[in-house]
């Protein structure tokens, strides 16, 4: 749990590739890095498909290399890129962006498990990883944390409840901490019934109340999965056993996360819903600079809510904690399941608690292998989203 607290010097400028860039995060970590070119420049960004927004992106910050999904993308970009860019596609375009020589910091937001390779590959050339790809360390926790101790890298988590954790140990010992809160929105569906979610359509649950973020992950706080895997995340960011961390809703979103001591204090971090809050940390730490967005008033926030998810309407946070005390690969698995899971619900195939059923069975099918190496998690992440897909097409599911 020690913190590493390695920064950059007064006045050098440092580089930054972005993984994920046209996406909610990566955006907003262009907004951040924009505003301070005295700091930073964009050596390279990584997206999908979104070609316009990543065009525009060129225009805007100028990096040296681009990675698309594919080379039909990567042709497009070539074509409409206002200037010069060296244009790479799939998942050895990913790894270049996350190994550009000159990038001192790799933001990692890419969605999914697509991330784990290029944010291994990354961490094997010791660069600071400001981590917003949290299914790395679900899935591979146990071989990320490993690599990171090996090979000197930094990382740094950019998801507002592990910043706010992040930023609560400072100083702090290991052995002084007696429980991590982590804070849950609740998401889109926090007061429905379970007889009302039977009927919840798409725009119902993509109606998230507190933040503006992309599908999946948005499907994935109504469903509290989300919270379920920031909960394997933090028991290997900060070694702290699962019996150890609690989630508790809180619909205002304004307490990101707490840590609570031996001593009964509870020390929490507080701020407006605004993910450039976390992001710059992870990019100027150990130094705090001045925010962009709106100041926070504590004497304007009003009432606090906080009360404890209930398992009877939200079984996956249950799951996230089965799969995580199993371990081995059973971690991976539950990811797998849930993209596939979820891109169904996204595609209408299936309902919305189908998500969940799929998830269980998926989860009682694995016998999971302990202490697997990176081929075991890819054939798991492989084998369960075979299994998925297969349960969902085959109608064995809820419906």
């Amino acid at each position: 749990m020690g913190l590493d607290i390695r920064g950059w010097g007064e006045g050098m400028n440092t580089g930054v590739a972005i993984l994920g860039s046209t996406g909610s995060i990566g955006q907003s970590t262009l907004d951040v890095v924009s505003a301070r070119p005295d700091r930073f420049s964009v050596k390279a960004l990584a997206a999908g498909k979104n070609v316009d927004r990543l065009i525009s992106q060129i225009a805007g910050v100028r990096p040296e290399l681009v990675a698309v999904a594919d080379a039909e993308k990567a042709a497009e970009v070539k074509a409409k890129s206002p200037v010069k860019v060296d244009v790479v596609w799939g998942e050895e375009g990913l790894v270049a962006a996350a190994t550009h020589p000159d990038a001192d910091i790799v933001v990692s937001a890419l969605v999914g498990f697509a991330g784990l390779i290029p944010t291994l590959r990354a961490i094997r050339e010791g660069k600071r990883i400001a981590l917003a790809n949290k299914e790395t360390l679900v899935a591979a926790g146990e071989l990320v944390m490993r690599e990171i101790r090996r090979f000197g890298a930094q990382l740094i988590p950019v998801d507002s409840e592990h910043s706010a954790i992040f930023q609560c140990l400072r100083g702090e010992r290991a052995s002084e901490v007696a429980r991590l809160w982590l804070t849950a929105s609740g998401g889109a569906l926090r007061d429905w019934s379970r007889q009302e979610m039977q009927g919840a359509e798409i725009a119902d649950v993509l109606r998230h109340p507190n933040w503006t973020m992309g599908h999946k992950i948005t499907v994935d706080s109504a469903t509290l999965m989300n919270k379920g895997l920031e909960v394997i995340e933090a028991h290997w960011l900060f070694e702290v056993p699962y019996e150890r961390i609690e989630v508790v809703i809180h619909p205002e979103s304004i307490v990101h996360s707490a840590v609570e001591f031996v001593d009964g204090a509870v020390m929490a971090q507080m701020a407006v819903p605004d993910m450039r809050i976390p992001i710059q940390y992870a990019l100027s730490f150990p130094e705090r600079w001045p925010g962009r967005g709106k100041p926070f008033r504590l004497s304007e926030m009003g009432a606090l809510h906080f009360h404890p998810p209930d398992p009877r309407r939200f079984p996956c946070l249950g799951y996230a904690y089965d799969a995580g005390r199993s371990g081995g690969t059973m971690p991976a698995v539950l990811n797998a399941a849930n993209e596939v899971a979820v891109q169904w619900f996204l595609s209408g195939r299936i309902p919305f608690l189908a998500i969940e059923e799929i998830l269980r069975r998926v989860m009682d099918m694995h016998e999971p292998v302990a202490h697997p190496d990176l081929d075991t998690i890819l054939w798991a992440d492989a084998w369960a989203r075979e299994t998925a897909s297969g349960l969902a097409e085959k109608g064995k599911v809820a419906r």
